[in-house]
């Protein structure tokens, strides 16, 4: 009975049109078991796209960072070479304004005793240098030639505390004796009047009549001047021009003098 009745609504739904409305509501209540049955699937895709779209994510931040410091190192470098070019141009430039014959040098060492400020520089005797030989960067003087290598110089700084050399106050010709005091930073006038017209901001340049240094040339920039009561000289304290903690490249200069009596002895 059962198995007829069966039979008859498999024919009357494979030949008449009757049970079309019922099955389409069989199929809209079925929808949801369907969607249900997908769940895991669907979270089970979706956790695999998250998982794989963190790694990428983490690959890609990795890669970001590298390619940032490589970056970042290039920038350094570039600001490392426009600041010496910019060294460059200005001790270019001073060379310009010096009438004797100069010669480009770099500093390849420095003492590594604090209380002596000696530098090695990269030129010697084959290239014309000599003992006495000035040295200055773009800003002014740093010091004098007192050994020398056929290819290299030793050179003794202005602010050494066994070197001196004079100078005058470019405002009004004042002479004085600077003196280094084993301080970068600090020279030191000798047996400066109380009397004497110095000024804190004066300009000191070199005078000439120590016979080792050309005349004019930058030296130090008053930055101290002290009146002791009862105290026949002023303690005056001046800042050297030239950078001699900073500066790299460097000018040798030639003295007219030496040279021409260089010219004479060959």
């Amino acid at each position: 009975m059962l198995l007829a009745a069966m039979l008859a609504l498999l024919l009357i739904n494979r030949y008449t049109p009757w049970l079309d409305p019922l099955r389409a509501q069989a199929g809209q209540l079925a929808v949801p078991f369907y969607w249900l049955t997908h769940v895991p699937s669907r979270i089970g895709e979706w956790l695999e796209g998250n998982a794989r779209s963190r790694d990428e994510l983490e690959n890609e931040n990795a890669a970001l960072q590298s390619e940032m410091l490589v970056l970042k190192r290039k920038v350094q470098q570039m600001a490392s070479l426009a600041a010496e070019n910019v060294r460059l141009r200005q001790l270019l430039n001073s060379a310009d304004l010096i009438e004797d014959r100069v010669l480009v040098a770099e500093l390849i060492g420095v003492s590594p005793d604090p209380q002596s400020h000696v530098v090695v520089v990269n030129k010697g005797s084959n290239d014309g240098v000599y003992v006495g030989q000035p040295l200055l960067d773009a800003h002014g003087l740093m010091g004098q030639v007192i050994d020398l290598t056929p290819i290299s110089s030793r050179v003794m700084l202005i602010t050494d505390p066994t070197h001196a050399l004079p100078v005058q106050v470019n405002r009004n010709g004042v002479r004085a004796i600077a003196e280094g005091i084993g301080d970068l930073y600090t020279l030191k006038l000798r047996h400066v009047s109380s009397t004497v017209d110095i000024r804190v901001g004066d300009v000191l340049v070199s005078s000439g009549l120590g016979q080792r240094f050309p005349v004019g040339y930058p030296v130090a920039e008053v930055v101290s001047v002290t009146m002791s009561p009862g105290k026949p000289f002023a303690d005056v304290l001046a800042k050297p021009r030239a950078q001699l903690n900073r500066s790299r490249h460097v000018l040798l200069v030639f003295d007219n003098e030496a040279l021409d009596a260089g010219a004479e002895s060959q």
